[in-house]
């Protein structure tokens, strides 16, 4: 390595702080006898491309007077010694450019993750496996370090870029010492104290090189809600455990305690069903039985939680105002699903209601939540919680919850493979608007083939192959496709 150009390649995202973690690499090059130069490629966007910076380093001793040595613009596959990966999707998009070997590449990788629009417009599960991405890093590179070093920054009250730099100088890819790392941080004189103590964390878990997701523990319930989790130790199985915990703490949340013991209650008749199934189908509820409307909306947006993650994000200092503006743009079957059942159906069906109502939700509305009218009003809504249970909405999508849940039990003791692909299936009806509309009409026409797969053969598979189907676009050609052939 002393005869040629040490190589790196960052790929970081625009606020991750790799601009400077680069120009932290050229300093500590250029401090200690080395020729280094650094180059970029940005991205399109914060998430849907990252930067790539790309560095090369030469032994100042090994070039001739008068020389200079040629080094590169952009990373050539094979050829990069040292990868650094702020994102576990970064890290596998190092690996798909075959920027990774496993003769001379030392791998490290953040394994938190930061999800890619394509994962997050996706109408099912969209989310790429992290423990692939893990396993591939491990087996393409010499060295793999991961670890979640975008928690140990945040804690650290830094960016991510320090976090990794004190990973690379614990590795041992580079030669030269800590205090020649540190000294390169202090020599920047800006945010020092929080870029040695993340630099320090980074340097701490990239010796353990833990690279495996961490197995989280079972959600804390609290209080209020030991009664229920005791209810679930005793008459669940252990397997189910976290699923159902997770479920009351989310419903609790969204309504009350008797709400989330009602959860339970639902989910009672499935105790002595295969384990997979009862853990699906209290998965799936927990997320149903917690649908958006505007309420929720309005609570989410009006927590104190969430203008302190904002303000953390905008990294708002002390003499600073934030603004938030939020754009709303209700329709007329929103405002009627928050009403009363008997007066909401009464403005759907009514048409000079509806014609009194819809000029006001032709256009949406920006509402700004910082400021005391703003929250005021979307508190307004947010306080409408207690009536949810007498809601249209709440009515129609209990009775719907009702019908699918019937339709699990029964096959639960009978066909539990076609049972489970059934509790699978609620993933399609989500969202709000034309979204949910959409969702729920080919949620309605998989379960209306229901008795025809039944009683044919691989009905659980094919069940399966319709779902994805109905994920697949929002057009649903691939799912008329299949159901023709069913």
């Amino acid at each position: 390595m002393k005869d040629r150009a040490i190589t790196i390649a960052v790929l970081a995202m625009g606020g991750e702080g790799g601009g400077v973690l680069a120009d932290w690499l050229v300093d500590l090059a250029e401090r200690n006898g080395f020729v280094a130069q650094t180059t970029s490629v940005p991205g399109v966007a914060q998430r849907t491309g990252a930067t790539i910076y790309y560095l090369e380093m030469f032994p100042g001793h090994a070039v001739p007077a008068g020389a200079q040595p040629v080094l590169g613009l952009s990373p050539v596959p094979g050829e990069v010694d040292i990868v650094i990966a702020s994102e576990l999707m970064e890290a596998g998009r190092a690996l798909q450019r075959g920027l990774v070997t496993a003769e001379r590449t030392t791998f490290i990788a953040s394994t938190h993750r930061v999800y890619s629009m394509t994962e997050r417009t996706a109408m099912g599960d969209g989310r790429v496996d992290s423990q692939k991405l893990i396993d591939g890093g491990q087996a393409a590179a010499l060295r793999f370090i991961g670890a979640d070093f975008g928690l140990l920054a945040e804690r650290s009250g830094s960016p991510i870029g320090p976090a990794l730099y004190g990973a690379l100088c614990a590795s041992g890819a580079l030669p030269f010492t800590r205090e020649q790392y540190e000294e390169t941080v202090r020599r920047a004189g800006v945010g020092v104290g929080a870029s040695l103590k993340a630099f320090e964390a980074g340097y701490d878990a990239a010796l353990q090189a833990a690279p495996a997701v961490d197995v989280a523990p079972l959600p804390a319930v609290g209080p209020r809600l030991a009664g229920l989790a005791q209810r679930i130790e005793r008459e669940f199985p252990a397997a189910a455990h976290a699923t159902l915990r997770a479920g009351i703490l989310r419903l609790a949340d969204y309504q009350d305690v008797a709400y989330a013991a009602d959860y339970l209650e639902r989910l009672a008749a499935l105790r002595t069903a295969r384990v997979d199934v009862l853990d699906e189908t209290a998965r799936h509820l927990a997320l149903w039985m917690s649908y958006e409307d505007t309420i929720r909306v309005a609570d989410l947006k009006t927590r104190r939680s969430r203008f302190s993650r904002v303000g953390g994000e905008v990294r708002l200092a002390a003499d600073q105002q934030l603004d938030i503006n939020e754009f709303m743009h209700p329709r007329i079957e929103e405002i009627a699903d928050t009403l009363p059942a008997a007066l909401g159906r009464w403005l759907l069906a009514s048409r000079w209601a509806r014609a009194c109502v819809e000029p006001f939700t032709r256009k949406g509305r920006v509402i700004r939540t910082s400021s005391i009218r703003g929250y005021l009003l979307l508190y307004a809504i947010a306080s409408l919680r207690g009536m949810r249970r007498r809601s249209l909405r709440f009515q129609v999508e209990h009775q719907r919850m009702g019908e699918w849940l019937a339709i699990v039990q029964a096959l639960a003791a009978t066909d539990p493979e076609l049972a489970l692909e059934v509790a699978r299936s609620q993933r399609l009806v989500k969202g709000y608007g034309d979204t949910h509309a959409r969702g729920w009409a080919n949620f309605q026409r998989l379960l209306a083939v229901l008795p025809t797969l039944q009683a044919g053969p691989n009905g659980p598979q094919r069940l399966r192959d319709l779902g994805r189907a109905a994920l697949a676009d929002d057009t649903g050609q691939a799912l008329d496709r299949l159901l023709a052939a069913v």
